[in-house]
C-alpha cells in the first residue's frame, strides 16, 4: 500500500485530536476537555436565518469569494474595530473556514523549500499542512512563557524564510500577544519582507484586555478570522481571509478548484452574526477561565490564559502522554502535548464544557498528583 500512495503523505500523521475524538464516542459518560468546540450551541435566531435561506432555495453555489454582503459587512466591522486600516488596496474573500484560508494562503504564497515559522506550541494543522505542500516548518521555542517575540523570530530566519504564522490568542496555549511585542514581531518581518498570516479566530476570546491585531502594523500581511468558535459554527465551515488584492484574488483562483466555495447558508446566516451580541457567551467563557485556573494552580504548573479557551499544563514527571494515559483511566480526555509541540511536557486542557464536566474534570486532575 505504501508504494502507491503520494510521498506527501509520509510527512503527515492523523490529527491526534481526532484520535481522542473517536476514543470519546466508545467510552461511557467521558469527562472530554479535550476538544475545543465551544459547548454553547449556535444562537437560535441564526438556525433560523439558515433554514429560512434553505427553505427559500438559497442551496446553490455562490461566488468563489463569497456573497456580498458578507464581504461587504466584515470589512465594516473589521475597520470599525481597527483591526484592518481603511485601505482601498485590500480585499476579503469567504473560505470553508479558517482552515481552508489557512490551506489557501499557504498554496498561494509559499513555494516548496521555502520556510514556514510559527510558535512551538503551535496549532495541529500549522505544521502538517506546511508538510503537506513541500514546504519545511520551522519551530520556534517558547517555552516556558510560551511568548512569541521579536528576538525569538529574528533569531529564527534564514535566506529561505518566506512566511511567519501568528496565531494570538494562541491554541494551545492561551496566550495572548501585548501590542507592543505585536509591534516588535511586525518590525522584524517587515524588515526582512516575510509574509505574516494572522490567525485570529479566538479574536473574540480576550479576558483581561481588548483584542490587538499585527494586521495593520504590517507591510506584508493576510488576515484570517472566522464564526466557528465566537458563533460556535464548527460545522458550518464560514471563515474569512483580509489582505492585498492582487494576494486575495490568487487565493480565489485556489479556491476555485478546491473547496469551490464557502456554504450558501452559512453565509446568509453569518451575515446576521456579525451584528449578534454573544458577550453572555464571552463572560461565561471568562469565568470557566479563572475557575480552571484558581482550581488547578496550587496543583499544577500553568499559566493563567490570557484568551481562546485552552489551558496548557505541565504534565507531573514532564511525560505529557504518560500522565493522558493516566487521565483516561480515569475517563477523563486531554491532549498530550505532543500533538501541538516538538516537546510533550504539558497537555492541553479544553474548558470548552459545562461547569459540571470542568469540575469533574479538576476533581480527577487533583487526584492525579
Amino acid at each position: 500500500m505504501d508504494s502507491m500512495l503520494a510521498d506527501r503523505l509520509k510527512h503527515i500523521d492523523a490529527s491526534g485530536i481526532r484520535k481522542v475524538f473517536d476514543l470519546a464516542a466508545t467510552m461511557k459518560d467521558p469527562i472530554n476537555l479535550s476538544i475545543g468546540q465551544p459547548d454553547f450551541d449556535v444562537p437560535d435566531a441564526l438556525k433560523g436565518l439558515a433554514m429560512q435561506a434553505i427553505d427559500e432555495g438559497f442551496n446553490r453555489y455562490t461566488m468563489t469569494q463569497g456573497i456580498p454582503e458578507l464581504r461587504a459587512g466584515i470589512m465594516r466591522q473589521l475597520r470599525a474595530a481597527g483591526r484592518v486600516p481603511a485601505d482601498d488596496a485590500l480585499d476579503v474573500t469567504i473560505t470553508a473556514g479558517t482552515s481552508g484560508g489557512l490551506l489557501l494562503a499557504l498554496l498561494t504564497l509559499v513555494n516548496p523549500g521555502d520556510e514556514v515559522l510559527f510558535a512551538d506550541p503551535y496549532f495541529v494543522m500549522y505544521k502538517h499542512l506546511v508538510n503537506l505542500i513541500g514546504a519545511t516548518p520551522v519551530f520556534i521555542d517558547t517555552y516556558p512563557d510560551f511568548t512569541l517575540t521579536a528576538e525569538r523570530v529574528q533569531r529564527a530566519l534564514t535566506p529561505r524564510s518566506k512566511m511567519l504564522i501568528l496565531n494570538s490568542p494562541s491554541n494551545p496555549t492561551g496566550v495572548v500577544l501585548p501590542p507592543d511585542v505585536l509591534r516588535g514581531i511586525a518590525g522584524v518581518c517587515n524588515a526582512h519582507g516575510i509574509w505574516v498570516l494572522s490567525d485570529e479566530i479566538y479574536s473574540a476570546f480576550c479576558y483581561d484586555a481588548p483584542f490587538c491585531s499585527i494586521f495593520p502594523m504590517l507591510e506584508r500581511g493576510l488576515l484570517l478570522d472566522g464564526f466557528s468558535k465566537s458563533h460556535a459554527m464548527t460545522g458550518w465551515r464560514v471563515g474569512y481571509a483580509v489582505g492585498p488584492r492582487a494576494v486575495i484574488q490568487e487565493m480565489n483562483k485556489v479556491q476555485q478548484y478546491t473547496f469551490v466555495c464557502a456554504p450558501s447558508m452559512a453565509q446568509k446566516a453569518a451575515v446576521a452574526a456579525l451584528d449578534h451580541d454573544m458577550q453572555t457567551q464571552m463572560a461565561a467563557y471568562r469565568r470557566k477561565r479563572d475557575m480552571v485556573y484558581d482550581s488547578l494552580r496550587a496543583h499544577y504548573e500553568l499559566s493563567q490564559p490570557g484568551g481562546a479557551f485552552y489551558a496548557f499544563v505541565r504534565a507531573p514527571g514532564d511525560n505529557a502522554t504518560a500522565f493522558v494515559q493516566r487521565a483516561i483511566a480515569h475517563n477523563l480526555l486531554v491532549i498530550p502535548g505532543s500533538v501541538f509541540s516538538e516537546r510533550d511536557t504539558h497537555f492541553r486542557l479544553a474548558y470548552t464544557a459545562s461547569d459540571a464536566t470542568i469540575q469533574r474534570g479538576i476533581a480527577v486532575l487533583r487526584g492525579l498528583v
